[in-house]
């Protein structure tokens, strides 16, 4: 059993994370971040959350390149082939569930 304070977190580098769970190749992490990530495709879906913070997400479909803005309570679901990187606006902790090993 665990309680995490997820708007307490901090990690000591951008995109550090803290392992929550571990579900059958399915990992729930907590992450906190200051700098935008960088563009990738994840190696299947990924359930994206704003827990604290505001994250401009930008993402891909046919060769478009879209964004939006995410805020807490907020989710991103970037279905398997989906192009996209998460840029915050300061601090954010975001939870991420996705395949095990994924970018």
């Amino acid at each position: 059993m665990k309680i995490i304070r997820g708007r307490e977190f901090k990690a000591d580098r951008a995109w550090g994370a803290l392992d929550i769970a571990n579900m059958g190749g399915i990992t729930t992490r907590l992450h906190w971040t200051d700098q935008a990530y960088k563009w990738h495709v994840n190696d299947g879906q990924e359930v994206f959350v704003v827990i604290d913070g505001v994250v401009e997400m930008r993402y891909r479909q046919q060769g478009e390149e879209f964004a939006t803005l995410l805020y807490p309570g907020d989710i991103f679901y970037a279905s398997e082939g989906t192009e996209h990187v998460a840029h915050p606006q300061g601090e954010a902790r975001v939870l991420v569930i996705e395949s095990e090993g994924s970018v």
